[in-house]
């Protein structure tokens, strides 16, 4: 594959600049990400594992992110979920290319209370919520319609009422133990800052060679 030049630009990433806590310097990028218009800026890769370290990855999306760690959604009967179950280390990345700047995280994950859950749940769209119960995610299916005809069939059974959550889809949680934060520099010398929390919840921040 022919290699597709790129030239980054001069925006430096510090230890001086960048904030203490890595909490809030996600949400500064995850804000400039936002704010610049990009295509679903909460986007992340998850990487998960099988108990033997099979690994995995795919894209979801991230519904918050606070002092407790990154929240996301998902069905409970997945590939990911079973993974997370039984190995529940796993890995986020969010890119995002228009401003040469990519957050890795690491930590441990646990499910989300039945609450949060059920809070969550109920902010999202009908056809969403339908959805939760018509796919049996990640197992397989006879066809595109067999899925449709069980979307229909729900959408009739819950005709005028409300669709509650079902107790196989949920949230996880991922606490994270290592924050980078990568920014694209000249020259391939590029910014890399790692934050590691400490056994007294303190964070500590190094530079890392590009």
């Amino acid at each position: 594959m022919d290699e597709v030049k790129h030239s980054y630009s001069g925006e430096a990433l510090d230890e001086v600049s960048a904030h203490p806590d890595p909490l809030k310097q996600f949400h500064r990028w995850f804000g400039e990400a936002r704010d610049a218009g990009l295509p679903l800026p909460e986007a992340m890769t998850l990487a998960t594992a099988t108990a033997d370290g099979r690994p995995a990855a795919r894209l979801v999306l991230l519904k918050q992110a606070d002092a407790e760690g990154f929240t996301f959604y998902t069905n409970y009967g997945s590939r990911k979920a079973r993974e997370l179950d039984t190995n529940p280390q796993a890995a986020l990345v969010f890119y995002w290319p228009q401003l040469e700047r990519q957050v890795r995280v690491e930590g441990k994950v646990a499910r989300t209370s039945l609450a949060e859950s059920d809070a969550y749940f109920k902010t999202r769209g009908r056809e969403s919520q339908l959805g939760a119960h018509a796919s049996p995610q990640s197992k397989v299916v006879a066809s595109r319609e067999a899925l449709q005809e069980n979307f229909a069939a729900l959408e009739k059974s819950y005709a005028g009422r409300e669709v509650e959550r079902p107790s196989h889809w949920g949230g996880y949680r991922l606490t994270p133990e290592r924050i980078e934060f990568w920014k694209g520099r000249p020259g391939r010398l590029h910014d890399r800052l790692l934050y590691e929390r400490q056994p007294d919840g303190r964070w500590s921040i190094t530079r890392l060679a590009p």
